[in-house]
């Protein structure tokens, strides 16, 4: 679980096959084999890293590039990073699983930032809700036919990906959980 409060901005360092590198500092500090983390809201298993030179990998799959932006992603592309909630944390957004809903496209760049989504996820989306954009935590200002607003403040723009991304930009976008669960108990038929 994570909490889509982004650690540190790192950088793709390459992309050989599923092979993912990137570089970066502070999700280093206690890494170890196998650890997970958040790659703009996607987790993603470590499998190997350099401290020294600072750079991590993992392996990335066809169908996670398919069903999430990562496959857009080249070296020199800035990404968000964060390591997984430790019990002991405050939790500062929202509960991320790191599982991506779908891919939306930025119509609007921030600071009033405008999501374009697929059809399937708006019936999560809803005013004041959380929603996760490329693994942020942020609050739904207003949902609309195609999609959803959110304001992202001068902090988050400064550390985040979402100062850098423009219109026609894909984001991942995961929806809170909890109300996939609820429709799920609410649809559920006795067998």
């Amino acid at each position: 679980m994570f909490t889509g409060i982004v650690e540190e901005l790192g950088t793709v360092v390459s992309r050989d096959g599923p092979r993912l590198r990137i570089a970066a500092r502070s999700v280093l500090e206690d890494i170890t084999m196998g650890a997970s983390i958040a790659v703009n809201g996607v987790c993603l298993t470590v499998v190997g890293w350099d401290e020294h030179e600072g750079w991590w990998e993992a392996d990335v799959v066809e169908e996670s590039y398919a069903r999430t932006a990562l496959g857009e992603l080249q070296p020199g592309h800035r990404v968000n990073l964060e390591r997984p909630l430790r019990l002991s944390d405050r939790l500062g957004g929202h509960l991320v699983q790191g599982h991506v809903d779908g891919v939306g496209t930025i119509v609007t760049p921030a600071p009033d930032l405008r999501i374009e989504c697929p059809p399937a996820l708006l019936r999560y989306v809803v005013e004041k809700g959380s929603i996760t954009i490329d693994g942020i935590s942020l609050t739904v200002v207003v949902p609309t036919d195609s999609g959803f607003s959110v304001a992202v403040i001068p902090h988050t723009m400064e550390v985040t990906t979402l100062g850098q991304k423009g219109p026609g930009d894909l984001v991942n976008l995961e929806v809170d959980v909890t109300a996939k669960y609820v429709e799920r108990l609410l649809s559920w038929k006795d067998a």
